[in-house]
């Protein structure tokens, strides 16, 4: 999916993609149409299980553990929140646990989200990368068990 890129790379793409924007406008453009590109989640997963908690709007979000690495899949009820999960999806998704849990993701920072997003959002930003980062902890201690 990712190839060999690690993790920083990843994020260091994403922070030239969005300098290509001069406004907000443009971001917020790019960032609804990362999620209309997100793969929609198959409905056996849209569970409340699954559910992001501590986000405004509905967020499923499930992950797999194949060849010591990990998967995640999403979708929300809200385009702007889908183009936000892509982007963690496209940072984190293909990477062992641990590269995961020491993602300190400040790709996120560099583009302004925190600063842009309305408090709610960049709560539920927070929700999903602590969703995500609880989903490579729980890997990770499997790993050890087995």
């Amino acid at each position: 999916m990712n190839g060999t890129k690690n993790i920083q790379e990843i994020e260091n793409e994403i922070v030239e993609d969005f300098s290509l924007f001069d406004d907000w406008d443009g971001k917020y453009e790019y960032i609804i149409d990362l999620g209309k590109k997100l793969s929609p989640l198959d409905d056996q997963y849209k569970i409340d299980d699954n559910k992001v908690k501590g986000c405004q709007s509905t967020v499923w979000l499930h992950a797999e553990h194949k060849d010591g690495k990990v998967f995640y899949y999403a979708d929300s009820d809200a385009v702007i929140v889908k183009g936000l999960i892509s982007m963690l999806i496209r940072v984190l998704s293909g990477h062992t646990p641990d590269e995961i849990i020491n993602a300190d993701l400040d790709f996120i920072n560099k583009i302004g989200m925190t600063s842009h997003l309305a408090q709610t959002r960049a709560n539920g930003l927070l929700a999903m990368v602590k969703q995500m980062k609880n989903y490579a902890i729980a890997f990770k201690a499997f790993d050890k068990s087995n």
